[in-house]
């Protein structure tokens, strides 16, 4: 005769199961079709620059921008969505007063504005956008250059704050500004001019000044938001000097040094950026190139925060074009870029199109997620852990800067009633590469027995976008993506039982 407890823990192994006696979870194993489709995104790609006066944002021209696959430049011989919007806010008029009410109201409008249509803002303020030629030794560029004095900068920010807490949910990020000709700080009369035009270095006494301003625009919004800076150096000088990197273990942690990020305003300009890579000197040491060192500063340090800017000089050719002539792509992905201007500099911008990189790095700037591989069990007890393992790709030259949610979506076949399970992986940390998200999750306690969908979502932490697909990363896969929901499809029913 024949052991039927022999023959039934036999055929239990073969489907890769066990079982003794009470059926536990098969497993299926789910592969996913990449997709080469370029769709718009939140937080990443490219973004349109908008340097209007505040309530002049509409909110039909923003959902074009999103939704459709156009360019608003004359002179782009490519087109792009974008999920972007720099907002550069000149106060040229309040440089030794407050910022007048008015003003602040037109300025909430924008917020309202960008927040229906689906996007968010890279935000800027600055005093000044003009520069005038004169007798001196910089020529093209001569004081006064028209910036305002540190107490009235820090007293603007403090008139911002409720603003940016307030709207902080559609602001990506918001670049230092404030200082300097653009915003930029280098030219300003009032923090220290490294140019020729003035003592040709940084004396202490600015970098304290710098510093300090630096610090109320951190502490003016959220912790989970950063604040992007002109040049590495900068944020060296605010961590008093080091020159070490972030740590893996100091990425993301709200600290200030974690969420001091950079804006390369002339990209791929120059050997050295135009002054990126240079380090301005202080009280004790000179002014000197540091083009190497500071590279790979930048490079090491950018894995962990936002990084964009904007091309400003095709003169760097061949360099700043595709490869193999050029390192565009190369230096995008080494320099972990999430966004770049979409209209400045075009000479450079249509280069890529015209040799062939652009469709690639329309794709890949930021995060690109691809669901390669997924092991998920048939059925499931509820009582028991629900194990998932997921593999995904992010094919993008950088991991996402906001905290975002990753959550399963188990939706009932027949009822469409939907359970939200929260997952522990940290999304900001799906570096470019692959990421395995191997969890053990237990189901809501009111979950009902039945036929389930799964789905993973991404979503937008803040409570005012949490549902809106538009802020939902989409994956860049064939079949998955829900435009009415913002859920990724895993292709996947489970039968929950008692």
């Amino acid at each position: 005769m024949f052991d039927d407890k022999k023959i039934k823990k036999v055929f239990c192994l073969g489907l890769v199961f066990l079982c003794y006696g009470v059926a536990i979870a098969q497993n299926r194993v789910i592969s996913y079709a990449t997709s080469s489709e370029d769709f718009p995104n939140p937080e990443r790609g490219f973004y349109l620059a908008s340097h209007s006066k505040p309530g002049d944002l509409k909110e039909d021209e923003l959902i074009k921008l999103r939704t459709t696959n156009s360019i608003k430049s004359s002179n782009a011989n490519y087109a792009t969505f974008i999920t972007l919007i720099y907002k550069g806010y000149l106060l040229t008029e309040f440089r030794d007063k407050p910022i007048i009410d008015d003003f602040l109201n037109q300025l909430q409008s924008d917020f309202d504005i960008t927040r229906k249509a689906g996007l968010k803002m890279i935000l800027r303020f600055a005093y000044t956008n003009t520069s005038h030629k004169g007798d001196c030794p910089e020529g093209q560029i001569c004081p006064p250059y028209g910036d305002a004095p540190k107490e009235i900068v820090l007293k603007h920010i403090a008139q911002l704050k409720p603003l940016l807490q307030k709207n902080a949910d559609v602001i990506a990020v918001m670049q230092e500004g404030f200082i300097g000709i653009w915003g930029e700080n280098y030219y300003t009369d009032y923090f220290g001019d490294a140019s020729k035009n003035d003592l040709g270095y940084m004396p202490d006494s600015s970098w304290r000044d710098r510093n300090e301003v630096l610090k109320a625009l951190l502490d003016a919004l959220p912790p989970d938001r950063m604040v992007q800076v002109r040049t590495p150096r900068i944020k060296q000088h605010f961590v008093y000097g080091v020159h070490a990197p972030l740590k893996p273990a100091e990425a993301f942690s709200q600290s200030d040094k974690a969420r001091i990020a950079f804006h390369n305003d002339c990209f791929l300009s120059s050997e050295d950026d135009y002054g990126t890579f240079a380090d301005y000197g202080s009280s004790t040491s000179p002014k000197k190139p540091a083009n190497k060192i500071l590279r790979n500063y930048f490079e090491q340090d950018s894995k962990y925060v936002a990084v964009g800017g904007e091309t400003c000089d095709d003169a760097f050719s061949p360099q700043n074009d595709c490869g193999p002539k050029g390192h565009a792509e190369e230096e995008m992905a080494a320099m972990h870029y999430s966004f770049l201007n979409v209209s400045y500099n075009n000479l450079v911008n249509n280069d890529w199109e015209t040799q062939g990189c652009m469709t690639a790095i329309k794709q890949h700037l930021g995060y690109r997620f691809v669901l390669e591989k997924a092991i998920l069990p048939v059925n499931q007890q509820i009582t028991d852990s629900l194990k998932i393992d997921i593999q995904i790709n992010n094919q993008g030259f950088a991991s996402p800067y906001n905290p975002r949610k990753a959550n399963i979506i188990l939706r009932n076949t027949s009822s469409k009633e939907i359970y939200t399970i929260a997952l522990k992986t940290n999304v900001q940390k799906w570096f470019s590469g692959t990421t395995h998200i191997n969890e053990n999750i237990a189901l809501p306690r009111e979950i009902k027995p039945g036929q389930y969908e799964m789905l993973l979502h991404l979503p937008d932490v803040a409570k005012s976008l949490n549902n809106r697909p538009e802020y939902s990363i989409r994956f860049a896969n064939n079949q998955v993506w829900e435009s009415q929901t913002g859920y990724n499809s895993l292709n996947h029913l489970l039968k929950i039982i008692k």
